[in-house]
């Protein structure tokens, strides 16, 4: 058999010299990819009824990828997350050797077809205080921009409003802490609207004592 179409050596100059000397991947990316080829080459074994040590390149074919993306999603049940890592190892071991070996250029092009499935990201509806508190402790309020994170962020929170809003404040501190909650008339923008929410006395003093203090170019 040539050498270049067994797959364990390539396996190894993968994980050894490529992901670490090349690439200097961090110690976590670098443990995913080995986790995701110690699955992945035992599945393939197991299908073919083969050793490890006499697996081939071509072995690695598109069709297998996506039986083992099928298994980990339906057996192991991983989310769909996991899956796309596992799939982005096995997309960059095939790279590797295609960049190394031209004659793998066209199995590598088959591999690129298993495509990536898209995720749906969680949107958060609200924080509960203790991670509210835990938000509003990570500005250092020893430096400018600190001060400036929290009173924006605790001006943010107190008052509901959005980003936007936070652009162009009332120009007065008393109208913050006693307007009820309407739209008001944009003294920034003429014949257009904003929200007027409430703020408390705490988020309203923090804000604007920042506000006065603060040069030009950190507001």
């Amino acid at each position: 058999m040539d050498k270049h179409e067994q797959l364990g050596p390539w396996v190894r100059r993968f994980l050894f010299e490529h992901l670490i000397r090349e690439l200097n991947l961090s110690p976590n990316t670098q443990r995913s990819y080995r986790t995701t080829l110690a699955m992945l080459l035992p599945f393939i074994a197991a299908q073919l009824k083969t050793p490890l040590d006499c697996l081939e390149v071509n072995d690695l074919s598109a069709d297998r990828v996506r039986q083992f993306l099928t298994y980990l999603e339906q057996t192991r049940q991983v989310s769909v997350r996991t899956r796309n890592q596992r799939l982005a190892a096995i997309h960059s071991l095939a790279r590797f050797i295609a960049e190394c070996s031209p004659q793998h250029v066209a199995w590598y092009g088959a591999v690129r077809t298993v495509p990536f499935k898209k995720t749906i990201r969680k949107l958060i509806p609200y924080l509960e205080k203790p991670e509210v508190e835990a938000l509003l402790a990570i500005p250092d309020r020893t430096t400018k921009v600190g001060r400036r994170n929290y009173a924006l962020l605790l001006f943010l929170y107190n008052s509901g409003a959005r980003v936007s809003d936070s652009r162009a404040p009332p120009r007065s501190a008393h109208s913050l802490c006693h307007q009820r909650r309407h739209q008001t008339r944009c003294p920034f923008r003429p014949g257009s609207f904003q929200n007027a929410p409430p703020c408390r006395t705490l988020a309203v003093r923090t804000f604007w004592s920042w506000r006065y203090s603060a040069p030009t170019h950190c507001r």
